[in-house]
């Protein structure tokens, strides 16, 4: 009788095993990247080639293609086929007051903002609430859209008092940051609450974001408040649902949580 490790290291299926068959075809599919040197974005077999070089059915084939792409190891584009995905990494962005900026300079990564609105308005009823202010009160709004490695990340629009975000005014913000930028003037977020939500990509934000109107995305909405306890940035911003996830690392007193994207 043949040993799975035998029959996997001969790059097939051992029938005799008592491994699940879409968890061996799961593996071989990952030794094959790897022997083969393959490179995120290069293509992988279809579903009928699978199914044909291994000797197994459709099911199996998506049951292990399904866990593949759950654990980030591949990525599955309708209309174009099977990839090997690019690099996950983890962000700290919802279970702390890290910027996107600074989370991915600490990582080696580098961020570059299209600065689409930098200027002075008035704050509506949901910015006055956010910011404890009076409806209609001068604040300063910057939308940006952040790319990170050359992709297209995420589209954030941040809100400050007049008095926070007026230095900000006529700053080169394309590679900088923010926080660091708001620091230089002794303005520093210690505490907040920061909260995530499904929603859908209106054709503005699709077209900005490179994906399909109507496609998920995930909206987070913050607010930080300096060490008295004052309002100091409210922000929303729209990240690719198809580059993002939820990862929650679990204790028995406490659990830590990171917004997971495709790099």
């Amino acid at each position: 009788m043949s040993t799975t490790s035998d029959t996997t290291a001969a790059g097939g299926i051992d029938r005799d095993s008592t491994a699940p068959l879409y968890d061996q075809l799961r593996q071989l599919i990952l030794d094959s990247i790897s022997r083969d040197g393959l490179q995120p974005s290069d293509p992988l077999p279809g579903e009928h080639r699978l199914c044909e070089q291994y000797g197994v059915s459709r099911t199996v084939v998506r049951q292990a293609l399904a866990q593949l792409e759950h654990e980030g190891a591949i990525e599955r584009i309708k209309g174009k086929g099977t990839f090997v995905a690019r690099p996950r990494t983890s962000e700290s962005l919802v279970h702390t007051l890290v910027g996107l900026f600074d989370e991915v300079q600490r990582r080696g990564g580098h961020v570059r903002s299209d600065v689409l609105r930098h200027e002075i308005v008035e704050a509506d009823a949901e910015v006055a609430g956010a910011l404890e202010l009076d409806p209609g009160t001068p604040v300063v709004v910057l939308t940006r859209l952040r790319h990170v490695d050359g992709q297209a990340w995420s589209l954030s629009t941040t809100w400050m008092p007049l008095d926070v975000g007026e230095p900000t005014l006529g700053v080169d913000l394309r590679e900088s940051s923010l926080y660091a930028l708001l620091a230089a003037h002794d303005v520093v977020a210690t505490h907040g609450v920061r909260s995530a939500e499904a929603t859908v990509a209106t054709h503005e934000q699709a077209t900005q974001l490179g994906v399909s109107a109507g496609s998920a995305l995930l909206r987070l909405r913050s607010v930080s408040r300096d060490e008295s306890g004052r309002p100091i940035e409210f922000f929303i911003a729209y990240h690719r649902g198809d580059r993002s996830r939820f990862e929650f690392r679990l204790g028995a007193d406490s659990s830590q949580g990171s917004l997971v994207h495709v790099d």
